[in-house]
């Protein structure tokens, strides 16, 4: 993760007093780190074709942040190709919130 982000993340954390923020904050916050982190793995040359996960968990805030196409693709449902925190909590019933970027860096959904 670069510097950036962590200073961004950081941030955040010491502004909302919180850890994990299930608002419109926490989100808005999640997709600029995904986005970000997305266009920093592009920048280095990785290659995101087969979706793969790039931050689980982003730190403080309890989302992950996964690569996916739209419209979605078998590759996609891989669990290689998806944050395993995620699919843990989906696994015993609790809540982890994501966000999706496609193979571009384009923001395509957050939940």
């Amino acid at each position: 993760m670069n510097v950036k982000v962590l200073i961004l993340i950081a941030g955040f954390v010491l502004i909302s007093g919180c850890h994990e923020q299930s608002n419109g904050v926490g989100e808005a916050v999640a997709i600029e780190v995904c986005i970000n982190e997305c266009q920093t793995a592009l920048d280095g040359g990785r290659n995101l074709s087969d979706g793969p996960c790039l931050i689980d968990p982003i730190e403080n805030i309890g989302w992950v942040c996964d690569v996916a196409h739209r419209p979605r693709q078998e590759i996609d449902d891989m669990p290689e190709n998806q944050c395993s925190s995620w699919i843990a909590a989906y696994n015993e019933g609790r809540r982890m919130h994501f966000v999706e970027v496609s193979p571009e860096c384009d923001f395509i959904r957050a939940s």
